[in-house]
């Protein structure tokens, strides 16, 4: 901007800026209308570059802006779940705290007692028919033998989640299950409900809701993965529904042990004599069957303690249950008894691994690195799950390593985002490769499936990397260098014991050998440029400097003795386009030498080679066709700079950064040697 704008812009920034003086003063010191209108014109300008700098700072800023807004977002669900969860736990304690303190407890039960006498079977069945009749549906739930009705009445059924009322339900609680149905708002004769639900008695908790106004009067009936909140008319309702449910539950516990004692036999059974020794091994259980004692406290209370700690979200506690009824019955027989409590158990366990597999779902938060993985983990491999574990274990780091390079800012510099990726995805590999091994320490097996996941890993960065690297099409030397960043971070992983270099080199192979060939082609037709306006002239730098200047990049490029070629003051005994050629094909090869191994040996020895032959054929054909002696003379000299100078160069340069020797360039060097000519010869080269 030109000195008039900025005083104009200052003086219109300045604090004590008034638009209606600055207008008189402009009106009175103007000539006419044209100096209003260039006037007009540049405070046009500066509008419009305010306005320009203003959506760059905008589009500038707009991804912080976003990612942010991203952030808050995912902060306020994880804080609700938090808060939910939170909830729900304090509920529950209270609810156990509530019972444990509950002293009037024999009391109330003699007021039920009174309330609700015993009747007979005949009629306790009767009163549930005739309750049943009133729903749409429910004829089929008398054919259980036994059944008859404890207690029944209205609730309200309220979501779990938003706590908002759903519906007006009825609930008719049985000795043996409970049953819900709907209010019909069309009612049909004496059809006042609609089947909605049954639950046995043993598949479902309950739990009290502590009062929060105006949710008040609720209790929750836990059936995992599910829950179901219910609002009652009145407290003392509610407390009634707390307590049948609590004797009901108990009372059904306690018949079917009793009848299970009634069924077993009471005199030894005398088994049948059997050539078949894998009957004999079937009959033992049989006749060791008395000495099973299932009636312990802990045992009969086992299923509902599962269901509790699955619903608390007390992984360790459900699973230290059940180690301590595999431990009772390691030594025992296999009874029937045995059998039903083991098929109840497996189908807590069932849901247990289901809520653990969720856990480690990549559909959870990511936030908490592997170590947030460590508890779910643990304890599916207690319950023999080890391989499941590892499997989901692999299945949520690899989303996890998946959202961080996504969410990696692409920056403006190359090295500058490829030294970021690097570091989140190395790092992130080593942090898995320990907690995977402190995990599965004693799971050898597992380890083959760490080795596959990780080199699929190794595919998702290769894939970011050569995005970035090889397809934006960027310089050789900063592919080189981006290259040597993820080696020396992939040589990291060898501490412990994981080396992904050659997984690393091989997937990279396809994108380097095509770079390496791009820039093969690139130097060829720049040197084939130059060529064709080659002139056959000494160069002149001009400045000591920049001859100084030209001294230090040989030296740097390993080209020794190249003061033997500078004459007096500025002037250099060699072309332009042979020193060009010469500081080209050393950068290549530097840059060759950062990329290489064994896969790209021949790509770059025979890229060498057709670079070398360009330069050495244009010195021989124009040895060939230049006719003045002087010319001749100071060709020869460019040649014997290639062939005593340069090539021998490359030669060692090549054999220290691969290890052996180049024969095919050494080959080269001897058929191009050039040889003495008279200047009346036409030939230059052998």
């Amino acid at each position: 901007m030109s000195e008039t704008g900025n005083r104009l812009r200052k003086l219109l920034e300045s604090p004590n800026f008034d638009p209606q003086n600055y207008v008189k003063q402009l009106s009175q010191q103007s000539d006419g209308d044209r100096d209003l209108q260039e006037h007009r014109q540049k405070i046009q300008n500066l509008a419009d570059e305010t306005a320009q700098n203003l959506k760059k700072n905008v589009y500038k800023n707009y991804r912080q802006f976003i990612e942010t807004a991203k952030e808050i977002s995912y902060l306020e669900s994880e804080m609700y779940q938090l808060s939910h969860i939170l909830t729900e736990q304090k509920s529950i304690m209270e609810s156990i705290t509530q019972a444990l303190l509950s002293t009037d407890k024999d009391e109330t039960s003699k007021e039920m007692q009174a309330a609700f006498p015993k009747e007979t079977e005949e009629l306790k069945q009767r009163t549930l028919t005739s309750l049943l009749e009133k729903v749409e549906g429910g004829k089929n739930i008398m054919d259980t033998p036994g059944r008859h009705l404890v207690y029944n009445g209205d609730l309200v059924e309220f979501d779990v989640d938003n706590m908002s009322p759903i519906q007006k339900v009825h609930a008719f609680l049985m000795n043996d299950c409970l049953l819900i149905a709907t209010w019909l708002p069309n009612r049909r004769g004496t059809v006042k409900y609609k089947y909605n639900a049954l639950y046995d008695l043993e598949s479902f908790a309950v739990v009290n809701v502590k009062d929060n106004p105006p949710m008040k009067d609720m209790f929750k009936i836990l059936m995992f993965p599910d829950s179901r909140i219910f609002q009652a008319e009145n407290s003392k309702i509610k407390k009634e529904w707390l307590e049948i449910l609590d004797e009901t539950k108990k009372n059904k516990v306690s018949k079917d042990h009793h009848k299970k004692e009634e069924e077993a036999p009471t005199s030894p059974v005398r088994a049948e004599v059997s050539t078949n020794p894998f009957d004999q091994e079937d009959e033992e259980p049989a006749v060791a069957g008395e000495s099973v004692d299932l009636g312990l406290e802990w045992i009969q209370e086992l299923p509902e303690d599962l269901d509790v700690c699955i619903a608390q979200r007390d992984f360790e506690g459900a699973v230290d249950l059940l180690d301590k009824l595999n431990e009772y019955l390691k030594d025992l027989p296999v009874t029937q008894r045995v059998k039903e409590l083991r098929l109840k158990v497996d189908e807590r366990v069932r849901q247990l691994t289901e809520v653990l597999v969720f856990e480690l779902s990549p559909d959870r938060s990511l936030r908490g690195g592997p170590k947030a993985t460590r508890r779910a983990v643990s304890q599916l491999i207690r319950l023999g799950q080890s391989t499941k574990a590892c499997e989901l274990f692999l299945k949520n780091r690899a989303a996890a390593v998946q959202t961080a390079i996504r969410q990696l800012r692409i920056e403006g510099a190359t090295l500058l985002y490829i030294h970021k990726l690097c570091n989140i995805f190395f790092t992130s590999l080593l942090e898995t490769a320990k907690e995977f091994e402190m995990d599965f320490a004693g799971n050898t097996g597992c380890y083959s499936a760490f080795v596959v996941w990780s080199k699929s890993a190794m595919r998702m960065f290769v894939d970011a990397f050569s995005g970035q690297v090889f397809d934006s099409k960027e310089s050789l030397s900063t592919a080189a260098e981006c290259v040597k960043v993820a080696k020396e971070h992939c040589r990291q992983l060898t501490e412990i014991g994981l080396d992904l270099t050659f997984t690393l080199q091989s997937l990279l192979v396809k994108d380097i050998k095509a770079a390496l060939l791009s820039y093969n082609d690139i130097i060829i037709e720049a040197t084939k440029h130059r060529n064709s306006e080659e002139m056959w002239r000494r160069m002149n730098l001009m400045t000591p400097e920049a001859l100084a200047k030209l001294k230090d990049e040989m030296r740097g490029c390993g080209i020794g003795g190249f003061e033997q070629y500078t004459g007096d003051d500025c002037w250099v005994n060699l072309s332009y386009t042979i020193v060009a050629f010469t500081k080209q094909m050393m950068s290549f090869l530097e840059e060759g030498l950062k990329l290489y191994f064994s896969e790209l040996h021949m790509v770059l020895l025979e890229s060498l080679r057709e670079i070398i032959l360009v330069a050495v054929q244009h010195v021989d054909y124009s040895l060939r066709c230049e006719q003045d002696p002087e010319k001749k003379a100071f060709i020869m000299q460019n040649a014997s700079f290639l062939h005593d100078t340069v090539l021998p160069v490359v030669e060692r340069r090549f054999e220290e950064g691969v290890g052996k020797p180049a024969k095919q360039l050494q080959d080269l060097r001897k058929s191009t040697r050039p040889v003495r000519i008279n200047p009346e010869s036409t030939t230059s080269m052998v």
